[in-house]
């Protein structure tokens, strides 16, 4: 049958047959797997749940487009189809935003794969069990050597990433990579499988500042569906990764879903609503959110972001920044670089650059398969240049320790 929203030719015979033997239910959570006593799930799917996006009007968009405080109606507005119409408005207005809280400039930040290695089958992901890639995993002499190639670029942010694998990547291993990174950057960010708080707190002690995880979709029918067995099958658990960070001591959180994997309206709406309820119950906390689109992965090309289009994702991108105005907005090399560029001058404020999803690369040849296929091949000096040309400041780090 044909998905709307997914595109149905990657349920293969294999993955049916997969999901029959791997029912576990991913509403449950797993013994060794942490449980806050909170109802921020609930009022997320409740709100996304609730959501009529027929029902909003010329007249509600406007509303949206001239509040002084937006409220999640007009957020939802702002999302809606009937927003389309005004978006150019709305670009207009997301960008005085973004010049009121973060003037022209732009923070660099590059990811460094440590390790490809997974134990989730997730049907969209390069990284997933089931993919026959090349796995890798870095040393830590090979992993200095990689920090010390990105810190020669002038880079001060960087962002660890790993399969979600436990067994081959385990919370020890990440934590001396943030104790080595905090030599190298003034930023260290996190995004790996989902963890307990007593251990966010300890990475957090090793050097790490905040955590990213990506939600993929808030639809927890289509995520079942979507993640077939493995720990990230559980639904809850991942939902409140950001909540036990923060309560590990991290600084700041990112928050994303993974764009096409289902309706992009709903999944946007309760990406914002997630992080805005979770900014009210820690106002301290820095929160950050991310737009990716899907990208074509090793073995299966014909993945792509249904019904997610360029005017969609701009539309996505200033809804956010009207709503959540102090939120950084993050654009990834998933995105092309015409599109990058427009959305930093528009509505975004952070870039990644010197970009590679493989496993190495960075100081030697790539060891690893990467995770998807980057769209914006860009050097960071051609970014760099880019964006200076538009009248944007780049900023390798807006953090000073003393």
């Amino acid at each position: 049958m044909e998905d709307r929203f997914f595109n149905a030719s990657i349920y293969d015979r294999q993955a049916q047959a997969y999901a029959e033997n791997c029912r576990a239910d991913h509403m449950t959570y797993l013994p060794s797997m942490e449980i806050l006593s909170s109802d921020l799930l609930a009022q997320v799917i409740a709100g996304r749940n609730a959501c009529c996006w027929e029902k909003y009007t010329s007249a509600d968009v406007q509303k949206a487009l001239y509040s002084n405080k937006r409220s999640i109606e007009d957020f939802m507005a702002l999302l809606s189809p009937a927003a389309l119409e005004y978006l150019e408005e709305i670009a207009s207005a997301a960008q005085k935003e973004r010049q009121r809280y973060f003037g022209n400039s732009v923070n660099f930040f590059t990811p460094l794969y440590l390790a490809n290695y997974c134990e989730n089958y997730c049907i969209y992901c390069g990284f997933n069990c089931h993919n026959k890639i090349k796995r890798a995993k870095l040393t830590n002499e090979q992993m200095e050597r990689e920090m010390q190639a990105i810190a020669a670029t002038g880079l001060q942010e960087v962002l660890l990433l790993t399969g979600e694998s436990r067994k081959m990547s385990d919370v020890q291993y990440i934590g001396e990579a943030c104790k080595m990174a905090s030599k190298y950057f003034k930023v260290v960010g996190l995004e790996i499988y989902p963890v307990n708080s007593d251990e966010y707190r300890y990475l957090h002690q090793c050097g790490a500042d905040y955590v990213t995880v990506f939600q993929e979709t808030y639809n927890s029918d289509k995520y079942e569906k979507l993640h077939l067995a493995g720990h990230k099958r559980i639904f809850p658990y991942r939902f409140y990764t950001q909540e036990r960070a923060l309560l590990g001591g991290m600084r700041g959180v990112g928050f994303a879903a993974l764009l096409g994997l289902d309706d992009f309206r709903s999944d946007a709406l309760a990406t914002g609503l997630h992080a805005y309820l979770l900014q009210r119950k820690y106002p301290h906390a820095e929160i950050s959110i991310s737009c990716p689109r899907l990208r074509p992965i090793i073995n299966n090309d014909r993945i792509e972001p249904l019904n997610v289009h360029e005017r969609q994702l701009l539309q996505i991108v200033c809804a956010y920044r009207l709503f959540l105005p102090f939120a950084t907005i993050v654009v990834s090399s998933r995105e092309c670089a015409r599109v990058r560029d427009n959305l930093m001058q528009i509505a975004a404020n952070k870039i990644s650059a010197g970009v590679s999803t493989g496993i190495g690369s960075h100081a030697a040849s790539q060891m690893g398969d990467e995770q998807f296929e980057i769209a914006d091949t860009r050097s960071l000096q051609e970014i760099y240049a880019a964006l200076t040309e538009r009248g944007l400041q780049p900023v390798m780090a807006e953090y000073v320790y003393v």
